[in-house]
């Protein structure tokens, strides 16, 4: 499938999130996704995002990320989301976002690209260890939410 890796621009915010609810659907919590249109545009400042664009201009997936300082390493890139939808997965749309990523991590100086994935995305998992990504059991993930 032929599609164009681009940054995204606040005209491509409300097809970002569709992919962030579609996502949460996925990992079976669509009920925690409480993030407008609005608020992307009051805080696009935090965050960036590419997206891939068929040539009828659908969005078919996204990579949404952030610059992230870390004490050991320094300056890093996380990676919150990397979504495609559904009915595209399989077309090597994913490897492209994630490419364009790593480059931009590479271009920026990063020393640490960083993300999470579910124990039980096997199809995630299988992905990122084709790239040599490491897995960490030791550390939990930690939120406060709702202060």
């Amino acid at each position: 499938m032929n599609v164009k890796i681009r940054k995204a621009t606040k005209k491509d915010y409300p097809a970002i999130l569709e992919l962030i609810k579609e996502l949460a659907l996925f990992e079976k919590a669509p009920e925690k996704v409480i993030n407008t249109v609005e608020k992307m545009n009051e805080e696009d400042d935090y965050f960036e995002a590419l997206v891939a664009e068929k040539e009828d201009g659908e969005i078919a997936g996204m990579a949404l990320y952030f610059f992230a300082y870390y004490t050991w390493v320094g300056k890093s890139l996380y990676l919150d989301d990397l979504i495609v939808k559904e009915k595209y997965r399989g077309n090597k749309i994913g490897t492209k976002l994630f490419n364009q990523v790593m480059q931009i991590a590479k271009d920026n100086g990063c020393k640490r690209l960083r993300w999470q994935v579910l124990d039980w995305n096997t199809r995630a998992i299988e992905f990122y260890k084709s790239y040599g990504a490491k897995f960490d059991g030791e550390w939990l993930n930690c939120d406060i939410e709702n202060f």
